[in-house]
């Protein structure tokens, strides 16, 4: 199945992790299929060379999808490299819950209009 829709993020620095790895809050607000809120983490760092860096974050959403409503957690995993990006959003496994237990899915995230949009394709029991 796959859901569709924009959401709203946003970040905010946390305490510094050293040696120019940065820490940021992640807050967001989805609309359209998947409708709620999650809140993760995020560690980044960018490199001396331009268009390079690399992020992992956690984030636990909450609300509904296509009508179901529970939870579960998001792991990113993001690389630019010299600009190239490549990026994957899965859903961890066992970490769903109410009405979305067992779900499994990737997430692809695209910014190209200026806006934050998602499509998610995804499995549940």
């Amino acid at each position: 199945m796959t859901a569709q829709g924009r959401f709203d993020v946003d970040l905010k620095p946390a305490a510094d992790a050293g040696d120019s790895v940065s820490r940021m809050t992640i807050a967001k607000t989805f609309e359209g299929d998947l409708t709620g809120t999650s809140r993760g983490a995020m560690l980044a760092v960018r490199t001396n060379t331009e268009g390079s860096a690399g992020y992992v974050a956690i984030e636990r959403f909450e609300g509904s999808l296509n009508g179901k409503s529970g939870g579960f957690a998001l792991q990113h995993h993001g690389i630019m490299d010299r600009g190239a990006p490549s990026l994957s959003v899965q859903v961890i496994p066992d970490s769903g819950s109410g009405e979305l237990e067992g779900i499994a899915g990737t997430m692809t995230i695209d910014q190209s209009s200026g806006d934050h949009r998602y499509s998610f394709e995804y499995q549940l029991p």
